[in-house]
């Protein structure tokens, strides 16, 4: 979890130092796994939703790429939805609206600042989502590790507590051979 620098999990809020999670009981350190298993849910589909809207990049720069070789006053059917269509003429191909997302547009003066605007902002979203696959990358191979030493910690407690449960039994077994030893002597 440390990966995440301060936007890292804990039970918390926090970063937990590996101190901290030897003073956990087991119960706790589940409820930590929990908590980074949700978070990694949470990422995954903030990256299934880069790669929604990098498709959707994608297909507007196919669209302007096919719009740039219609003719002037070429009709041609208009989306209006995903899936509705009107019919409609092709007044100038080099102005275009590009949609910057919440119902907003920006009036491009060519079909080349178009391009360019689809270009960088697909660029833009292919960082994010390395970087975001990195991240989620490092937290599942944090929570393989977390998920070892927690059954490690947990299979070493039961063999403490064996152990600790044999040296009881043996020192009851002696304290019972003394008192036996001192009634027989007396």
């Amino acid at each position: 979890m440390a990966s995440r620098g301060s936007k890292g999990s804990a039970a918390a809020g926090g970063i937990l130092k590996p101190s901290d999670l030897q003073k956990l009981n087991l119960d706790q350190l589940k409820a930590v796994k929990e908590q980074s298993d949700l978070e990694v849910n949470l990422l995954e589909d903030s990256l299934k939703k880069i790669n929604v809207a990098a498709a959707r990049l994608e297909a507007a720069a196919e669209a302007l790429n096919d719009l740039c070789l219609r003719p002037q006053g070429k009709k041609m059917l208009v989306p209006l939805t995903a899936s509705l269509y009107v019919s409609g003429t092709l007044d100038d191909s080099e102005k275009i609206l590009v949609d910057v997302g919440t119902g907003y547009f920006i009036e491009q003066k060519t079909m080349a600042e178009g391009k360019d605007y689809c270009a960088r902002k697909l660029s833009l979203l292919k960082s994010n989502h390395d970087e975001l696959s990195e991240v989620i990358f490092a937290m599942r191979i944090t929570l393989s590790l977390f998920i070892v030493v927690t059954k490690l910690w947990a299979f070493l407690a039961m063999q403490m507590a064996a152990k600790k449960k044999n040296v009881a039994d043996e020192a009851g077994l002696l304290l019972q051979a003394k008192i036996k030893q001192a009634s027989t002597s007396a």
